[in-house]
């Protein structure tokens, strides 16, 4: 997994290529802790993702929660069919904002 921050003034994109899996997601997590505070919009990337783990799906669950107490809000872009069918399975498109 590869990670690329970008910041326009306060709104930070993170561009998430690879794989989101039981390891690369504490590093995700990290990641996106260690902007807290830095931004007042976070836009997930997720054009070159291939794939995300339920450790994935469950650091998106906890950012949204954390994000949510302070109104700043989280959206997914660029999702694949691929990714986009591991969201409806398991009920996140009515969860996460998806764009």
């Amino acid at each position: 997994m590869n990670i690329v921050k970008k910041y326009d003034k306060k709104e930070l994109t993170m561009s998430i290529e690879g794989r989101i899996d039981t390891i690369t997601s504490q590093i995700l997590d990290k990641e996106i802790n260690e902007e807290f505070g830095n931004f007042d919009s976070l836009i997930l990337d997720f054009t070159n993702l291939e794939y995300i783990s339920s450790s994935g799906l469950r650091v998106l669950i906890t950012a949204q929660k954390k994000l949510k107490e302070d109104s700043i809000p989280m959206i997914i872009k660029n999702v694949n069919d691929t990714i986009n069918e591991i969201f409806k399975m398991s009920g996140f498109n009515k969860i996460l904002k998806i764009e």
